[in-house]
């Protein structure tokens, strides 16, 4: 697995639920050449900014190593959950340690909405990491056990496997992103097409 440098990524989003784009920071899950985009505390201090309900320029201060390995456990776990939730048991067949460890994350005290002066809403967290990390948990529950779930997709993309929520109407979105791997794929097949 190939962690990303120290300089903090913009992180993919557009994956339609939280807990999926949180699944994300491990780009190419299950390949060779796994990205592990949550390196440092500070790549996770980078991604609660990006999807966090703060408002912009709120510091988000680095939190600890024990933290950083938390949240990548969290991940799994969701991973765990929604792969298993998929299957022929749905989420009943999560595995005990999943279901503890996403059970715990979700009792934590999400991001307090605010009404400022200026009847603006804006959030507010003791904890901005974990926080947000409850919210992932939460979100990844609710998907888990919601209809939603059948609507959940893993990118046709070669290479890509990012899970997404396929909103379309007709329900047969096949990549995670028009822009990059649905363009790949249609570029692809045109040269195929086009060859010799």
């Amino acid at each position: 697995m190939t962690p990303v440098g120290h300089a903090a990524p913009r992180f993919r989003s557009g994956a339609g639920r939280l807990c999926l784009d949180f699944m994300r920071t491990l780009r190419l899950r299950g390949m060779d050449d796994a990205v592990e985009e949550l390196a440092t505390p500070e790549a996770l201090a980078a991604w609660v900014r990006q999807f966090g309900p703060y408002p912009t320029g709120t510091t988000v201060a680095a939190p600890t190593t024990d933290v950083l390995h938390e949240a990548r456990r969290l991940r799994e776990a969701v991973h765990t959950l929604l792969t298993t939730a998929r299957g022929e048991h749905g989420a009943a067949g999560c595995p005990p340690g999943s279901r503890r460890l996403l059970n715990r994350a979700a009792a934590a005290p999400t991001p307090v909405p605010l009404l400022g002066d200026g009847g603006t809403v804006r959030h507010d967290a003791a904890d901005p990491v974990g926080a947000v990390l409850a919210t992932v948990a939460r979100d990844a529950l609710d998907l888990a056990t919601s209809p939603a779930l059948d609507r959940v997709r893993v990118c046709a993309g070669p290479g890509c496997a990012a899970w997404f929520l396929d909103a379309s109407r007709p329900g047969s979105r096949r990549w995670c992103s028009m822009e990059t791997c649905g363009n790949q794929a249609k570029k692809s097949t045109w040269r195929t097409r086009h060859a010799g």
